[in-house]
């Protein structure tokens, strides 16, 4: 019978350590201020899973949800400049 382990040593030669690359920590470091957004959101949206929703509720996601989508542009307009600049 032939050992396979020899023709293991190639494909696991690179180890995966665990840790984000510089690249991907800065990917997710421009996606914070959506990724905080996202949070609140849902902890407006929790809170008002075991009680009536109130006024107070209903405004508080609404700005929440706004707060979203403002970050959500603002990423978007950051990547389409950095891609324009990039092309140029």
């Amino acid at each position: 019978m032939k050992s396979i382990g020899a023709l293991r040593a190639p494909v696991t030669a690179v180890l995966f350590d665990g840790e984000p690359s510089a690249a991907e920590l800065e990917g997710i470091e421009q996606e914070l201020p959506l990724i905080l957004a996202e949070v609140d959101l849902l902890d407006a949206q929790i809170m008002t899973l075991d009680r009536p929703v109130t006024e107070l509720d209903a405004r508080r996601i609404r700005r929440a949800r706004h707060r979203v989508l403002a970050a959500r542009r603002d990423l978007t307009n950051r990547a389409a400049t950095v891609q324009a600049g990039g092309a140029a």
